[in-house]
């Protein structure tokens, strides 16, 4: 139903090598759209664009997104490589656990830096663009942490929920000038974050796997997990021609979890 809904687009999907932003690259790719993926690990990105079959359709940048200078680069790096870029989706990111007293400087920042700063200089880089052609879509993944609070990762939640903050304020100024400004915000999701969160349950308290999953999945009322791909298919539609009057909102992809 998708197919072709994105031609002549190029996306852009940072932290694409693997997980929510792999898939999501997938499905934009699988609706017509030009990709570029990025991320820290060049090999990663390669593997996974060879996994894309995309071919020209695909380039791949590696890049700190924290990183000032780096992000200007390899922002112009992928409009010299697909064209000027339409869709960006700010999913890459990081989680870490820690009680709030063992909560050192160097992780709050590290959080601030990469989930929070990342979104704010890579939109920053295509929005003038986007403004100047009246045209484009920016599609942030938050989380669910950034709509309500959890124990033991409150610099995560304070990163996530400055997303959404930033979401909306963006939303507003450039309501009026074709602009889209959204937030998705999944649930636990199965991937390597996922799986991490588990190993750490089983390490500290000696559960086994199946318990640690029972433990993360019982607040969500379909009682399981989110896959990347139904993430992906809200970022979709975000991204379609169907989806201009949304903008400023805060979707959580959680099985019902939050309401």
């Amino acid at each position: 139903m998708s197919l072709g809904i994105l031609n002549d687009r190029h996306a852009v999907v940072t932290g694409g090598g693997s997980g929510i932003g792999a898939a999501t690259a997938a499905t934009l790719l699988g609706a017509g759209a030009r990709v570029t993926l990025m991320g820290r690990d060049a090999t990663r990105l390669e593997a996974q664009k060879t996994a894309l079959g995309g071919g020209d359709n695909v380039a791949c940048v590696s890049v700190d997104i924290a990183n000032e200078e780096a992000v200007t680069a390899a922002f112009a790096q992928a409009v010299a490589a697909l064209g000027e870029i339409d869709i960006l989706v700010n999913n890459a990111g990081q989680a870490t656990a820690a009680p709030f007293a063992q909560t050192d400087l160097a992780l709050w920042q590290r959080m601030l830096d990469v989930n929070l700063t990342g979104a704010f200089l890579c939109t920053r880089a295509v929005l003038p663009a986007m403004l100047k052609r009246k045209s484009g879509r920016i599609v942030n993944v938050a989380s669910t942490a950034g709509q309500v609070g959890y124990p033991y990762v409150a610099a995560y939640c304070a990163s996530k929920h400055g997303v959404i903050g930033m979401t909306r304020a963006l939303a507003l100024e450039v309501a009026t000038q074709g602009v889209t400004v959204n937030a998705v915000c999944p649930g636990y999701t199965e991937t390597e974050l996922l799986q991490a969160s588990l190993d750490q349950i089983t390490r500290k308290t000696s559960r086994s796997e199946a318990e640690a999953r029972s433990i993360l999945v019982r607040h969500n009322p379909q009682q399981r997990f989110v896959t990347p791909d139904e993430v992906g298919d809200a970022v979709l539609w975000l991204c379609g021609p169907g989806s201009s009057a949304i903008t400023g909102q805060s979707i959580s992809v959680s099985g019902g979890e939050i309401t």
